[in-house]
């Protein structure tokens, strides 16, 4: 009986005479067509971005994966400049740049590889540590300068040649000076420990005079890294008592951290004239201003898939986005903002430059 259903199964149903049909490969589906359907349709999107965006761009990939099936987003995290420079020197194809500090985009991009960014969250500038740390249980928003000058705490930040962390990290303790009425702050925490130095420029303005990487020289009692991500090992080995982060990256770590007040903490609009009294030059000769902590995001002028660069951006600035960062400790900026040849369509409004 089984087999005689198998057969009638096969019988063509135009007419009772249809004799049965045979077995041929124009019969059976075509896994190989649909294989090749797949592979064509079958994009990826490459996204540069800096350390401290880890997690919340982990989580940006999924939902972008989620919303646009077939599109592979690989992400790949490194110091602010060191990602764009992998665009404009490395000549490294991207289709989403972004960064810790907005103003990179149009410094070290324009007019070569983009015309455009979009601001889109918000940081500030803190000083992590553990329950482990030397003086854990002592240190505050008003005593961390001097307990970091301890002989046996040690600290870190990430390279201010590479990544705006470490110039940010720079300028904190240089404007910590006047906010605490200590004026050897810096000397005693960066030029003792390192090849770093701060010299007085025109106009009151304090500024910080970087080493090449490979002479930046620190001591025992001081970590420098290319990414200020990298850190988070040395201090979870117990290698470094704390290093200077974005709040953002210490709450998703799970880390504590000192508040520091916001006429140096880089956070606040209010205190941007406080921030440009201090600049950083970097190796290269690039200066770089205090400002408030900013981050920006662009679609490179030589990217493979614009238009699903666009998309990827579109996703960072809309609801979904905003909630994201905010769930972990990044405040968005709500409506994002833009500057330069913003693309149509992503109802940005004007930027404000600081």
């Amino acid at each position: 009986m089984l087999c005689i259903v198998a057969t009638l199964g096969c019988i063509g149903t135009e007419n009772d005479n249809s004799t049965p049909v045979t077995d041929t490969n124009d019969s059976t589906p075509n896994s190989t067509g649909t294989d090749a359907e797949s592979e064509a349709e079958a994009r990826t999107l490459t996204v540069l971005h800096a350390g401290s965006l880890v997690i919340p761009f982990a989580e940006l990939e999924e939902a972008f994966e989620a919303s646009h099936p077939g599109v592979d987003v690989i992400c790949e995290a490194a110091g602010s400049a060191k990602t764009i420079k992998k665009v404009t020197e490395l000549s490294k194809e991207a289709d989403i740049v972004a960064s810790a500090d907005y103003s990179l985009i149009p410094s070290m991009m324009y007019p070569k590889y983009a015309d455009w960014y979009a601001q889109f969250a918000r940081n500030r500038i803190v000083l992590a540590y553990t329950n482990e740390s030397r003086y854990a249980d002592e240190i505050n928003a008003d005593n961390w300068y001097e307990i970091l000058r301890r002989d046996d705490v040690k600290f870190g930040f990430s390279n201010p040649n590479d990544d705006p962390c470490g110039y940010r990290s720079q300028m904190v303790i240089q404007l910590a000076e006047a906010h605490y009425g200590d004026n050897s702050i810096y000397n005693d925490l960066i030029a003792a420990n390192s090849a770093m130095e701060m010299v007085y420029g025109a106009n009151g303005t304090y500024v910080m005079q970087m080493p090449e990487s490979e002479s930046i020289s620190p001591s025992h009692k001081l970590m420098v890294r290319s990414m200020e991500m990298e850190l988070i090992a040395g201090l979870d080995a117990g290698e470094i008592d704390y290093y200077v982060i974005y709040q953002s990256v210490a709450q998703q770590h799970g880390q504590l951290f000192v508040e520091l007040p916001q006429e140096i903490d880089l956070s606040s609009v209010a205190y941007a004239e406080t921030y440009r009294t201090v600049q950083v030059v970097q190796a290269n000769g690039n200066v770089v201003t205090g400002k408030p902590v900013v981050y920006g995001i662009t679609v490179p002028k030589n990217a493979p898939d614009p238009e699903l660069g666009l998309e990827f951006v579109k996703l960072v600035i809309s609801s979904t986005g905003q909630q994201i960062f905010s769930d972990l400790g990044q405040p968005p900026i709500t409506p994002a903002a833009g500057g330069g040849e913003v693309p149509e369509g992503l109802g940005l409004t004007t930027a404000t430059t600081v």
